[in-house]
């Protein structure tokens, strides 16, 4: 959920932003969902400490003191709690993280340490970091209702030993869900009386029209059909994020299929075949952008957004932002683009990449914390897991800052009244730096139902309505998901760690840059696709299928 480093970051960051509402009063009767005590931390006799709780928490360096922001105050009010803060760069917080531990001098909390499912039961294991299971029993009622609502949770946050040692940050973006996605110019399409294509056959014939009817009406042979960029580079904007799922599953990052349970790899079968000869056809006949297989976001941004006639016909992204300004009302450009669901292939594959799961979690509690400390920590977690906890945590108390109360009339991006808004919000200040919330920092409910409680501008071409475009882009897509994926957070044993990493570098190198040279024509696909599926033997695609398999089996 990447421009030239910086200004890909910028426009990613922008993104996350406005798809947060997607996301203060302090009239607590409009968000009456906290379910957690309000009572200080319990000195574990059930009777409320009369001194603070001193608690160590690390977490990332920000712009402001964290030790004097406006949620850390209440947090400490709220819990009769003391909070000491260890903080680190953010770039270089899990290198500092792993000195930490390494050095046995830790804090009681990591609040932000972003740990890996490996890593909760590699320091499980070691007893550093504590089983949470009864404490999120008895101190957590958000926390144990979302788990119960939400069994991907529940089933994320569990170890194969059964405890559980991190506590997540639920972040549920919706068009994150189907992010590999397929955007087409329809004033080309409407230009040249064609229609938004749904098989691979009625793609070809679009991109063919794009090639030699002179869609942009200037007289030169200057149109890309089709372009994208690696997916480094611009967030699934490799072209076979999205093609390939005509022809077999892929899910752009493990190449992983699963099917009642066994999984296995796509990347050397032959649907993966074919949908490499069909690329290759595409790219031969110059409908697919030789730049596709190297630019950056940059680089699509200037072909988007170059002045004179529009040259693109299509584009792989899960943001059309990429391309052109889709937050800009002045720009006509962008309400030429619509979203191609995913086409029927020769076979009758018709699949949506999709990516669901919890693989990082920012908290965890150490050995270092008394039954106090334990107490205390899981009941600010749990604080954030309720409707005021998470609107505070993310957008501050101040209702008129960060947020509102939605005004009569203001829908959500289901088109349903909304409770909070972002609109008309009190100016800020561009040289003061707020510090009035945690925003991304920590555990927290930003699950879609907390998301949907914010109204966002109906109508998905306008800039305001960009977060409904994408969410109706999303809802095209969701008909076609695969009956099974492969989690994202699935427990990898902490032996197997080193080795999965350096299979799955070797098996992703290799399958990329096969994929380049078949689509290209550096490779034939009759005479070498044989060698290339021999390849994998070298690269112990066995053992990489099982380790993953043992992972989902949790044994």
């Amino acid at each position: 959920m990447k421009k030239s480093i910086l200004v890909s970051l910028m426009l990613i960051l922008i993104s996350s932003i406005v798809l947060s509402a997607c996301g203060s009063s302090n009239d607590n009767s409009s968000t009456n969902t906290d379910k957690s005590s309000n009572a200080g931390a319990s000195n574990g006799k059930g009777e409320a400490s009369a001194e603070p709780v001193n608690l160590g928490f690390f977490a990332p360096q920000g712009k402001a003191p964290l030790e004097d922001n406006d949620y850390t105050k209440l947090i400490e009010q709220k819990f009769n709690v003391k909070i000491k803060w260890d903080l680190a760069p953010t770039d270089a917080l899990v290198d500092r993280r792993q000195l930490l531990l390494a050095s046995g001098d830790y804090p009681e909390v990591f609040l932000e340490g972003k740990f890996t499912t490996s890593d909760l039961t590699t320091y499980g294991k070691q007893g550093v970091l504590i089983p949470l299971n009864d404490l999120i029993d008895k101190y957590a009622p958000n926390i144990k209702a979302m788990m119960e609502k939400k069994p991907y949770m529940k089933e994320a946050m569990t170890a194969p030993d059964g405890n559980i040692y991190g506590i997540p940050r639920l972040n549920e973006c919706y068009h994150c869900t189907f992010s590999q996605k397929y955007w087409m110019n329809k004033a080309w399409l409407d230009k040249l009386g064609l229609k938004v294509p749904t098989t691979t056959d009625e793609l070809y014939t679009v991109l063919k029209a794009f090639k030699t009817q002179d869609p942009n009406g200037n007289g030169k042979a200057d149109e890309i059909p089709l372009t994208g960029a690696p997916n480094k580079n611009v967030w699934n904007g490799n072209i076979d994020s999205y093609i390939m799922n005509s022809f077999i599953y892929n899910d752009n990052d493990k190449y992983l299929t699963v099917t009642d349970g066994k999984v296995d790899f796509a990347a050397n079968k032959p649907g993966w075949k074919e949908g490499l000869a069909y690329m290759h056809k595409l790219y031969s006949e110059g409908l697919i952008d030789k730049a596709a297989f190297t630019q950056n976001d940059q680089a699509v941004g200037q072909l988007g957004q170059r002045e004179g006639d529009e040259i693109v016909g299509s584009i792989t992204t899960a943001l059309i932002s990429y391309l052109v300004k889709a937050y800009e009302d002045k720009d006509e450009r962008q309400k030429h683009w619509v979203i191609v669901p995913p086409v029927k292939g020769p076979e009758g594959v018709q699949l949506a990449g999709m990516s669901q799961g919890i693989s990082e979690f920012p908290m965890a509690i150490t050995n270092k914390a008394s039954e106090e400390q334990q107490i205390a920590a899981i009941k600010i977690a749990d604080y954030a897991y309720s409707e005021e906890g998470a609107l505070y945590s993310e957008y501050g108390q101040k209702e008129g800052i960060g947020w509102k109360k939605a005004d009569a009339g203001e829908l959500n991006i289901t088109g349903q009244p909304a409770k909070y808004s972002f609109s008309n919000l009190q100016p800020a200040d561009e040289n003061v730096v707020r510090n009035d919330s945690w925003s991304l920092l920590g555990p927290k409910d930003l699950s879609k139902e907390f998301r949907d409680l914010f109204a966002t501008a109906q109508d998905p071409l306008t800039g305001a309505g960009y977060e409904k475009r994408l969410a109706d882009a999303t809802a095209a897509y969701a008909p076609y998901a695969p009956k099974e994926t492969y989690p994202s957070g699935a427990y990898v044993k902490p032996e197997d760690t080193d080795t999965i990493a350096q299979l799955a570098t070797s098996i992703k190198d290799y399958v990329n840059s096969n994929m380049a040279q078949f689509i290209i024509g550096d490779k034939d696909i009759e005479k070498d696709w044989d060698g290339y599926v021999k390849g994998f033997d070298g690269l112990n695609l066995p053992q990489y299928i099982q380790i993953y398999q043992s992972a989902i089996e949790k044994k």
